[in-house]
């Protein structure tokens, strides 16, 4: 018999929606049979918590700098926890990016923070598996670059960033979702993956070659390889950039996707929205990507378990 997953949960944004809805999966059936839970954020956050990153005020200086530096300090303390084994995987509840970095945490979002902690090269995956009348396959998306600015795709999309993301999604299906010899889709970075040099050389020059030297399939135009995958062909897909990548698979499974960070030693895995600071408080929050989150992490942890 396999021992039960234990799963650091952080708090994100305390200001956000990321306590409300960790509460609900608290008390969600499925959750309490799937794993052990232990909670990671500041005091005072309205949940309990088994590991105590500073104090949110009762009230008096509540500012984004302070939320930002304990949602930080909750991230680096549930890596820590995985790192010495006293976990098996950690679910991150969302944090706003704007006062990660007003609390002095220079990093784009959690997948970056999570690579600079770890020391790993790493790939920000979103992935929706339970299928649907408009999906009946998994899909699986993953960025080739993550939070970057439009006019710098073409800059930082190099072979060396292809061949990284091809690499390291390929491990992690083969390792964390048990696909044996996955199907890989690289998705083409100009309309009709450049129409033969009519619309961009790019996907001729760069993501074609690419393709080949890493055994994948593509470049596909981005209007059909997304399709193609929820119709079963590709097991994942890489996209060179975040909204191409993003947005397919928030059209296709807005709230019951995962983002999964894939090439960490231990599963990491967060909802697929953010704080939702506007709602935050008002008993609207949705907490069903955090509860596929915390499920797909715990599924991840029994693989391992049981092929280790």
């Amino acid at each position: 018999m396999t021992p039960r997953p234990r799963l650091a949960v952080s708090l994100g944004d305390v200001r956000g929606i990321g306590p409300e809805i960790v509460a609900a999966a608290l008390a969600d059936e499925r959750v309490r049979a799937a794993a052990d839970l232990r909670i990671v954020g500041p005091a005072n956050a309205g949940i309990g918590v088994d590991e105590q990153v500073g104090e949110w005020p009762a009230d008096g200086a509540r500012s984004e700098a302070l939320a930002g530096q304990l949602a930080g300090a909750a991230v680096e303390r549930a890596v820590d926890l995985a790192l010495a084994g006293s976990v098996d995987g950690i679910v991150t509840a969302p944090l706003d990016k704007h006062a990660l970095l007003a609390g002095g945490y220079h990093y784009p979002g959690h997948t970056e923070l999570l690579a600079a902690r770890t020391g790993r090269p790493v790939a920000m995956m979103l992935a929706a598996t339970r299928p649907s009348a408009a999906m009946p396959n998994p899909l699986r998306v993953v960025l080739a670059t993550t939070h970057i600015p439009l006019r710098d795709v073409p800059h930082q999309l190099t072979r060396e960033t292809i061949l990284s993301a091809v690499a390291v999604t390929r491990d992690g299906l083969r390792e964390w979702f048990g696909i044996a010899e996955p199907r890989i889709a690289l998705c083409a970075l100009n309309p009709h993956a450049g129409d033969g040099g009519r619309f961009g050389r790019e996907d001729d020059l760069l993501l074609a070659p690419a393709a080949r030297e890493a055994h994948v399939h593509g470049p596909f135009p981005a209007d059909t390889v997304f399709v193609r995958a929820m119709r079963g062909a590709f097991d994942a897909v890489i996209a060179p950039y975040h909204d191409v990548g993003m947005t397919a698979i928030k059209v296709a499974a807005f709230g019951s996707a995962v983002n999964v960070t894939l090439g960490l030693p231990f599963p990491r895995t967060s909802p697929d929205h953010g704080t939702a600071l506007d709602i935050a408080g008002q008993g609207l929050a949705d907490p069903s990507s955090m509860i596929e989150s915390i499920l797909l992490c715990a599924d991840i942890v029994r693989r391992r378990q049981l092929t280790s």
